[in-house]
């Protein structure tokens, strides 16, 4: 049977305020906006792989119902290469941190956040003995 073949990925996030949301990532990951507007923005790793992250407001007629509340059940997950690095970015910029790095027995450091949507954000890299 043939099957669809993907284009393109991204995960939408569903935000009271674009603006903001479009600064933390870009404050936080150097995400770059590939579009911008007052209702929606996609931010796009700038030399990561091809994924991109959307924002839409949640007063947007386009926002599915069943999306518009806040978000339950998943998180978002980002592997950099130091989380030590995005912790301390994540620091002065203020942000709700929920848990600072830890070793965690599968082989990465993980730290984890609330983004100012609302969405727990896990971001982790290799520890170190993974990458000796």
């Amino acid at each position: 049977m043939q099957t669809s073949i993907i284009e393109r990925t991204m995960f939408n996030i569903v935000a009271d305020d674009v603006g903001s949301l479009r600064d933390f990532y870009t404050r936080l990951l150097s995400f770059e906006p590939t579009f911008d507007s007052d209702w929606y923005v996609v931010l796009a790793p700038k030399d990561g792989p091809n994924m991109e992250l959307g924002i839409i407001a949640r007063s947007s007629d386009i926002t599915p119902q069943a999306a518009a509340s806040p978000p339950g059940g998943g998180y978002l997950t980002f592997v950099v290469e130091n989380v030590l690095l995005a912790f301390e970015q994540a620091k002065a910029m203020g942000a709700d941190i929920m848990e600072p790095p830890a070793d965690m027995d599968y082989g990465q450091r993980r730290m984890l956040l609330r983004d100012p949507a609302g969405t727990v954000v896990d971001i982790s890299s290799p520890t170190p003995a993974m990458t000796a």
